[in-house]
């Protein structure tokens, strides 16, 4: 009778996985029970009282967080999407027309290690309406200035733009990788029955990488919907004017650190990570069919 080796029934295995599921059980899993938790009462975090689903009916009567939700939706089908289109084509740009390679992936992979904060500065600088370098150059072509910071109308368009160069670092790496594992055995082929470049790109490289646009897509998602550091940082730790730029998560370090109402805050996380999940399984779903 032959047994097949499964790594689940290892005793050895799981034996090498506890340091790391007890961390996880610490920082990832404990956190989410206690926010399941509180969501369902009030009063403060030493004196908690059992309260029903109030909290969940007051968040979800709130204006605010209803804005909050739409800011945090569009900026996640603006941002993913485009920023996935923008970083395949520098990508393929640096594969197949730049010289030394691997300096412009340094690059462009700098963002990715340098601090939000820190980047957040500088873009505030750029925008900024009066001496910003982006009116500067909007004003040689007759547009601006534009009031990038303090205006309510433009609050979300600044932080889809900071949000789509924060992301342009790592779906660039991943997408190069991506690239160079397909065979060039195909493009050599494509090339003896004079394919086009586009062509090529349409029938080989597209369907080569939707493997790894599809895992692109699905971390960008989730992280765009936790949305938060970009806005603290291009805003310097505001929500944008009039609190225009409020996103999910921030509505949610509102409630809790600043207003002391924590089952609203939870209550308001609950209702974020069940939009995510919920999102993220359909997103699933519909990459599956596309990729079979």
């Amino acid at each position: 009778m032959k047994f097949k080796y499964r790594a689940e029934n290892s005793p050895i295995g799981w034996l090498y996985l506890l340091p790391a599921l007890f961390f996880i059980g610490i920082f990832n899993v404990t956190p989410l029970v206690k926010t399941f938790i509180i969501a369902f009462q009030k009063g403060t975090l030493n004196n908690p009282e059992f309260n029903g689903i109030k909290n969940f009916q007051i968040v979800l009567k709130d204006p605010k967080f209803h804005k909050s939700l739409s800011n945090t939706a569009l900026y996640a089908f603006i941002v993913v999407p485009l920023g996935i289109i923008i970083s395949l084509y520098i990508a393929i740009s640096i594969y197949e027309k730049i010289k030394f390679k691997k300096a412009f992936e340094s690059i462009f992979f700098l963002p990715y290690l340098t601090s939000m904060i820190a980047i957040g500065v500088v873009f505030r600088y750029l925008f900024n309406q009066n001496y910003g370098l982006i009116n500067y150059f909007l004003g040689l072509i007759g547009f601006g200035p534009v009031n990038w910071l303090d205006n309510p109308q433009t609050s979300m368009t600044t932080v889809i733009i900071f949000g789509i160069w924060m992301g342009l670092a790592f779906n660039i790496i991943i997408l190069l990788t991506g690239i160079r594992n397909i065979d060039e055995s195909y493009y050599k082929v494509a090339d003896m029955f004079g394919a086009s470049k586009f062509e090529q790109f349409r029938r080989i490289t597209l369907p080569q990488l939707i493997p790894t646009i599809t895992f692109l897509m699905l971390m960008n998602f989730i992280n765009a919907f936790k949305v938060y550091g970009q806005v603290y940082a291009i805003f310097n730790g505001k929500p944008g004017i009039a609190e225009s730029a409020s996103t999910g998560v921030f509505y949610i370090f509102t409630k809790f650190y600043t207003e002391n109402r924590y089952g609203q805050g939870m209550a308001a996380a609950v209702i974020l990570f069940l939009f995510i999940l919920i999102f993220t399984f359909i997103q699933n779903r519909i990459m599956k069919k596309v990729s079979e």
